[in-house]
């Protein structure tokens, strides 16, 4: 028979035991670029353990963010995954940052003349890329456009809801907050976003899902996991340009 006080001590033991081999447990990084004919092997989104090691063909490039930063891997070679990993810097911790998309709840921010290739933050609305849009404040929703050049208008519908609104960047203006008395995004909508093709070509549509996030994430790894199981791919992608761009 055994104390009340050793069956405790063993229901303890047995509890770490399971919590060691749930799946998380052993801490993992994600892929955030990859390039390369290992490409198929380790995807954008794929999550790798930090104690494994990968092996890289010529040609190949793999960005993994884990719990210490940033590893870039580039073939030939073999790669264990948590060690080397460069630490996060001022303009990945800017980019990530909750809240810094949304101090303004209406108006407009202006860019340079020709825009920006890269959304300032993580926390926007990109008006011109389809694919579903990760946010935490929807009454505070920035809008942006990756060129800057020209003034446009942009018209976003709600799918299976009869509300649209039209929103107005003027020349020069990147970002422009989306007024919530007008509309505010809902978790789990899709939103048609039509605005201007190239020159000379009709209308061009994107289909925007919105997705809230609840849960803060401080880690980058953490962050890059969240990403890409609610399938925000796009957000991925800019988190890995500037945490490969950072590392090197």
């Amino acid at each position: 028979m055994f104390s009340v006080k050793s069956k405790a001590r063993i229901a303890g033991l047995a509890a770490v035991a399971a919590a060691m081999t749930l799946p998380g447990a052993v801490s993992a990084g994600v892929v955030v670029k990859s390039a390369g004919p290992s490409a198929s092997t380790y995807p954008v989104g794929k999550k790798v353990a930090d104690s494994s090691t990968i092996t890289l063909r010529p040609g190949d490039k793999i960005t993994v963010l884990v719990n210490g930063g940033t590893k870039v891997m580039q073939g030939p070679g073999t790669f264990r995954v948590g060690e080397g990993a460069t630490r996060t810097r001022a303009r990945f911790a800017r980019l990530t940052r909750q809240g810094a998309s949304s101090r303004a709840r209406t108006g407009a921010v202006r860019g340079g003349g020709s825009g920006s290739a890269t959304m300032p933050n993580l926390w926007m609305v990109n008006v011109a890329a389809a694919g579903t849009t990760c946010l935490y404040d929807l009454e505070n929703v920035q809008l942006w456009r990756p060129a800057a050049d020209k003034g446009q208008t942009y018209l976003i519908t709600q799918k299976g809801a009869d509300r649209s609104l039209g929103v107005t960047f003027v020349e020069t203006e990147s970002m422009r907050a989306l007024d919530p008395e007008g509309m505010k995004l809902a978790d789990g909508a899709t939103y048609t976003i039509t605005g201007p093709g190239p020159e000379g070509t009709s209308p061009a549509s994107v289909d925007v899902k919105i997705v809230q996030l609840t849960e803060t994430y401080r880690q980058p790894d953490a962050l890059a996991g969240a990403l890409a199981e609610n399938g925000c791919m796009g957000q991925l992608g800019v988190l890995g340009n500037i945490a490969e761009a950072e590392a090197s």
